[in-house]
C-alpha cells in the first residue's frame, strides 16, 4: 500500500514535470516573442509582457494538470470553486514568478557582459524554478487533493 502510493506520487511529479516543461515553453515562447516585438527588457512595462506569457502557459497547465497529472474529476458543482481555487494559486505563483523577473531585470546588472534578452530569460529561469514549487505544492494539496 505504501509502496503504491509512492509510485503513484513519483508519477505524478513525473507527469508535473512534462506537463511544467511544455509550460515553460510555452512561457518562454511568447515572453520572448513578446520582448521581440516590444523591445522592453526590464522596467515596469516587464511585468505586463510577464503577466501575459505566464498566463497563457497556466491555461495550458489547467487542463493538463487537470486531467492527466492529478486526474481530478471533479463534480459539476465543484468545478467553479476548483477553478477559483486553481486562479488563486496561480496568481500568488504569478505574483512571485514576475517579482524575479522585474527585480532581476530592473534592479541588478547582467552577469558575464550578457545582453538584456539573455539577462531577461536568466531572470524567468529563476523565477520559473520558484514559482513551479509553489503551483505543485498548491495544485496537489489544495486543489487537486483527493
Amino acid at each position: 500500500m505504501i509502496q503504491e502510493k509512492r509510485k503513484e506520487f513519483i508519477a505524478q511529479i513525473m507527469k508535473y514535470a512534462l506537463v511544467g516543461s511544455l509550460n515553460t515553453g510555452i512561457d518562454f515562447a511568447v515572453l520572448n516573442l513578446l520582448l521581440w516585438m516590444t523591445g522592453i527588457y526590464s522596467g515596469k512595462w516587464i511585468i505586463l509582457l510577464n503577466a501575459i506569457a505566464f498566463s497563457v502557459a497556466v491555461i495550458n497547465s489547467y487542463f493538463w494538470n487537470k486531467f492527466w497529472t492529478f486526474k481530478d474529476k471533479g463534480t459539476d458543482g465543484s468545478k467553479v470553486k476548483e477553478f477559483s481555487q486553481f486562479v488563486s494559486i496561480t496568481l500568488i505563483g504569478m505574483i512571485l514568478n514576475t517579482a524575479v523577473v522585474y527585480f532581476m531585470t530592473t534592479f541588478t546588472s547582467p552577469i558575464m557582459e550578457l545582453s538584456p534578452e539573455l539577462w531577461a530569460n536568466l531572470a524567468k529561469v529563476f523565477a520559473t524554478g520558484i514559482s513551479l514549487v509553489w503551483n505543485f505544492l498548491g495544485y496537489k494539496f489544495i486543489i487537486f487533493k483527493k
